[in-house]
């Protein structure tokens, strides 16, 4: 045993020591009760004593992200005293740092799914995998980096209050949560389901936008103060499609098995073709197609297609002005 690990002993045993023994008695009775619990969690789940994989982990999967985002946008992302000829060199040093966590979070995944489906997983086969993953991500980056690009021009002009695409970089919550998305689509892809959520929520957590990184989104996405923007797992967003804040594109309904769990998989979500523009607080619920060239005003509720060049609003009331109604969101 390791002189760490003496110390660490000695300490828990001093400590044990110094307890009160009524807290002792109620410390091994917990410990004994959660011991039940997670056995019974495990035959509900119909896991296998055995399976003790860990899981890829949360802080060093968003460690991995900075390596990315600071290698597709060093001179913004990178030192502040990057010389131009050092910035291949400084690139490839975040491509390697963030390759060689990623292999083994990669690992880890596939590895405990294997588990979890009582498959064998030979050591060659897993290494293979990983690689061509890996491999892919590296081919990928160029053309990740062009449509983040396309995003970053989208918010430059669809925001008036935009001075700069370095501002919209460094500071704008929609391009943030749209950058993680990216990766995330990647990953969910190659069936890294619990690595491409995580990575999504590291932004759900720091932006209030929950893009499910299984959408499908076109180039020139702008997300405008973004907060409470939901993006379901099977909708379609084609390019140059501008959302703002608390716009749900969500499911209308659930379909059960006979057993009352819901199917997983199925289409559920809003079609959003080219160019479309939906304004706060706009609900649009269920397989539905929101026509190219549309403007939903803001809090719509729609569960119904729309032609394209459509223009819809709330209704108004009888005796309203024409200056109250939905003008091309002009704020007019």
């Amino acid at each position: 045993m390791s002189t760490i690990k003496t110390s660490l002993l000695r300490e828990d045993e001093q400590r044990s020591a110094a307890t009160p023994p009524t807290l002792n008695i109620l410390l091994d009775e917990t410990v004994t009760s959660l011991q039940n619990i997670r056995k019974q969690w495990r035959s509900i789940q119909g896991r296998k004593e055995f399976i003790n994989l860990a899981l890829p982990s949360p802080s060093l999967l968003q460690q991995i992200i900075i390596h990315l985002k600071t290698a597709l946008f060093p001179r913004r992302l990178g030192r502040i005293d990057l010389e131009t000829h050092d910035e291949d060199n400084f690139v490839r040093q975040h491509l390697l740092s963030g390759l060689l966590d990623l292999q083994q979070q990669i690992n880890l995944e596939i590895r405990h799914k294997a588990a979890l489906a009582d498959e064998y997983f030979n050591i060659a086969e897993l290494k293979n995998k990983v690689d061509a993953i890996l491999k892919d991500l590296l081919t990928q980056l160029p053309s990740i980096r062009s449509i983040l690009e396309e995003d970053l021009l989208a918010a430059l002009r669809g925001d008036p209050a935009s001075k700069s695409t370095d501002e919209i970089l460094l500071s704008y919550p929609g391009w943030n949560a749209i950058f993680h998305y990216r990766l995330a689509h990647f990953f969910y892809g190659h069936g890294l389901n619990i690595v491409a959520r995580v990575i999504a929520e590291l932004a759900h957590g720091d932006t209030g936008i929950d893009i499910h990184p299984g959408a499908q989104i076109g180039s020139g996405l702008f997300i405008d103060h973004g907060t409470g923007v939901v993006i379901g797992e099977t909708a379609i967003i084609g390019k140059n499609v501008r959302i703002y804040q608390a716009v749900t594109l969500g499911a209308k309904r659930f379909t059960e098995d006979e057993n009352g769990h819901l199917h997983k998989g199925q289409a559920r979500h809003p079609i959003i073709e080219n160019d479309v523009v939906i304004y706060a607080g706009a609900t649009i619920l269920g397989r539905v197609t929101i026509g190219r060239g549309s403007i939903i005003g803001g809090n719509v509720w729609l569960t119904h297609s729309v032609p394209e060049g459509s223009q819809i609003s709330q209704a108004v009331t009888r005796n309203a002005s024409p200056d109250e109604f939905f003008i091309n969101g002009a704020g007019i």
